[in-house]
């Protein structure tokens, strides 16, 4: 604060109980230091002010919105927005958070507001008003019942085309587990926050703002965001490589999100065709042409139908593929549908790997025009229904209980009101319309998918399915991989286990995927993490490491820190960059330089990790005071045995190789539970229990946690301190960063 103005921050939180109808707003200061904002300020509020052991369904539970310092600030792809609430469909109702681009972090930030509580119940449908310091309960009965999309509409037609809408479907109105808040048409904040809004009567929160940020330092972010695009920026996922070879181009790897080539075309773009070509780095201005990810995701069939790309607030790299589908309209009623990730492709991607559908795919196994086709009614009708797919787990588990009998079974005679025949001879799209629709509404026995693998194999006696590879399902507790034992070994394992769904952690995958070959991914390994041996290459992995465990700690603490700052971790951190000039390495500064530049508080790259530790050490410990133990007792600090426990599948496929033989990504049992020990210890926590310590507690300052561990019996002692177990990352590629201009300062 200086001169009573905050920089980056709004400085207020806004309050709202259902019940009493009372709104009010309080500072967030004294969190910004310690919690930054975003996911940090609303993991705060909800250990704060939820018991330990609330049910995702009772009026004592809240849904906490809150952005970061960063969002609506200038800084590139500082766009998102975090949710926290109780799980709806993992294993003791624990905090999760909800992530989601689109516009409504900025909107929020320029309204005045870092946050938004969501508390108590209200007994008629209703929305949240925020237009700036006006914050109303507004009715809303005329739009209950109402999808997505048209509520959206309707809503922006009464409060203004400049507000954003998140709203909740069908789905969330009727309790699912599975649905999910959506803005800015299919932007979602998924892990069953739909139902938590629904069970509230909350239809959507609608908010205008038009404050604007104020900035410290705004010549600095700006200079720091110039350089950024021009050398250290690449494409989706920080895809540094094309994925064609191309002139200017050293490498070029075909799994790059980096699309663009010549010949490629926004095909139905307004006014003409737009070719991609061939975006250099240090072109700013082509940057957004960089990733074609229609095609990237729904093959080249996509390419007539795509009309632009898009994305997020302060996004230049447009990862967002706005398509135009004529049979799409004719089946759901709406011309334009997105792409962005998991719910626009179950059909090419996921269903047919274990259940083929006629006509997805050519002699050639070229994606189709029909696969496009059914993409694109599945993506708008499970926005509009605000359906949530759980990273696609609910298409691989309909697809395994179709195919092994077990919905013909349980269903009963609502089995044959699905047109099964139609939709895998590939004729009949739409079936899938109807499908989405009985599993969103909640009233018939096939919405039992909706409640998740924790629910329906237990309640349909298939509990066999976690111990399947084709399940992905990578932790008992009830969530799929996400970037999993495919992105490194141990070091995606590791970072599966240790929030309460899947982790959306990106920060190795980037690094994974992004072009380059391992030799060099190696050298830039022993930078960050201490060792070349961090990484391998795609199955042909090696036992765990001091460097491995390096890199799955850095991972998680990343994006921890993005999804506080508020930062997309699609992209962000920039470990890696496209200039050869640079050695291809990236600046893991910037985060630290456009905090001070945007705050006006001196920080480093350190200072942050350590916060973002704060953040993950507050989560893991708010979660054992409501983990219940074999008995089912409430309190419980064994991760390693009751959280963290990895599916079977992962030890036993690939029966023919043995763990870390090339050709697999088998892992091997003792490794793992040594992989384990040694993160626990990273992180300072208890190094067979995977809790936190006393001395980790102490060191990051969590008193009120520390006291509640105690109360309930599960503080332990031990623990490395902070000093002997952490490793230095300020400057640590500042000899390829001669053009940062924070550093000619």
């Amino acid at each position: 604060m200086a001169d009573n103005v905050s920089y980056g921050w709004a400085g207020y939180i806004a309050r709202v109980n259902l019940t009493s109808g009372d709104i009010t707003k309080e500072s967030d200061e004294e969190m910004q230091q310690d919690y930054i904002g975003g996911m940090g300020f609303a993991n705060k509020i909800m250990f704060d002010e939820v018991p330990a052991g609330t049910k995702w369904d009772a009026p004592e539970n809240k849904a906490v919105l809150a952005v970061g310092p960063l969002t609506g600030s200038g800084v590139p792809l500082g766009g998102r927005s975090t949710w926290a609430t109780l799980s709806t469909f993992t294993k003791d109702d624990l905090i999760v958070d909800c992530h989601c681009g689109g516009m409504l972090g900025a909107q929020l930030k320029y309204s005045g507001h870092d946050g938004l509580i969501i508390e108590g119940e209200s007994e008629t449908p209703v929305y949240i008003l925020i237009d700036d310091d006006k914050i109303s309960i507004e009715d809303a009965s005329a739009v209950w019942g109402k999808g997505t999309r048209e509520t959206t509409e309707a809503l922006c037609k009464k409060h203004g085309l400049d507000c954003c809408v998140a709203a909740i479907g069908p789905a969330g109105e009727n309790l699912l587990p599975y649905a999910c808040v959506i803005n800015t048409r299919s932007h979602s904040a998924g892990a069953g926050l739909g139902a938590v809004l629904g069970k509230k009567k909350v239809k959507a929160v609608v908010v205008r703002g038009t404050k604007g940020v104020n900035v410290a330092d705004p010549q600095m972010v700006a200079d720091l965001s110039d350089y950024m695009i021009a050398e250290v920026l690449g494409s989706n996922n920080n895809h540094v490589v094309p994925s064609t070879q191309q002139s200017w181009a050293e490498y070029y790897d075909k799994g790059s999100r980096w699309t663009a080539r010549k010949g490629l075309y926004w095909a139905a773009a307004e006014g003409g065709p737009i070719e991609t070509g061939e975006p250099k780095p240090g072109e700013p201005n082509t940057m957004g042409y960089r990733c074609m990810k229609s095609t990237k995701d729904m093959g080249p069939e996509a390419e007539k139908y795509t009309v632009k790309m898009a994305g997020c607030h302060g996004c230049p790299v447009r990862c967002y593929a706005n398509v135009q589908v004529p049979k799409v309209k004719e089946i759901t009623g709406y011309s334009s549908s997105g792409n962005t990730c998991v719910p626009n492709f179950p059909v090419t991607s996921y269903f047919t790997t274990i259940q083929p559908i006629e006509g997805m795919t050519d002699d050639e196994g070229t994606l189709t025009d029909q696969s496009v086709v059914y993409n694109q009614v599945v993506s708008a009708t499970v926005d509009d229904l605000g359906l949530w797919c759980n990273y696609a787990q609910l298409y691989r588990d309909l697809a395994h209980t179709y195919k092994e009998g077990i919905l013909e079974r349980e269903l009963g005679d609502e089995f044959a009101a699905y047109d099964w025949d139609g939709l895998l001879a590939g004729t009949n799209p739409a079936a899938w319309v109807d499908i989405l629709k009985d599993i969103a509404f909640n009233q018939k026995k096939i919405s039992r998918l909706g409640y998740g693998p924790l629910v329906w194999t237990k309640e349909w006696n298939d509990a066999a399915w976690y111990d399947n590879a084709k399940s992905c399902l990578i932790n008992y507790r009830g969530w799929p991989v996400h970037h999993a034992i495919e992105c490194f070994g141990q070091v995606g394992g590791l970072y599966n286990m240790m929030f309460n769904r899947d982790d959306m952690i990106h920060s190795a995958v980037n690094f994974q995927g992004c072009g380059l070959p391992i030799d060099l991914k190696k050298e830039m390994a022993k930078e960050m993490w201490g060792g070349e041996d961090a990484c391998d290459p795609d199955k042909a992995y090696t036992p765990i490491n001091d460097a491995k465990i390096e890199f799955a700690w850095w991972s998680i603490v990343t994006d921890v820190l993005h999804d506080s700052l508020t930062l997309c971790n699609w992209v962000w951190p920039m470990a890696m960059a496209p200039e050869k000039a640079r050695d291809y390495r990236g600046d893991l500064d910037l985060e630290a330089q456009f905090y001070t530049a945007v705050t006006g508080v001196e920080v480093t790259t350190d200072d942050l990790y350590k916060a973002a530790e704060r953040i993950m050490t507050l989560q893991r410990g708010y979660s054992s005071l409501g983990m219940t133990d074999a008995e089912g007792n409430m309190g419980c600090n064994d991760f390693r045995n009751v959280h963290d426990v990895i599916t079977e599948w992962v030890f036993e496929k690939d029966p023919d190789l043995k763990a870390f033989e090339k050709g697999t990504d088998k892992m091997d049992r003792d490794d793992w539970q040594k992989a384990l020990g040694m993160l626990y210890k990273r992180f300072g926590w208890d190094e067979e229990l995977g809790c936190p310590t006393k001395q980790c507690l102490d060191d990051l300052g969590l008193d009120d946690l520390e006291s509640q561990l105690d109360e309930a019996g599960l503080l332990v002692d031990g623990g490395t301190p902070y000093d002997e177990r952490t490793r230095t990352y300020a400057g640590v590629l500042a000899d390829y960063c001669g053009n940062n201009p924070a550093l000619a300062q």
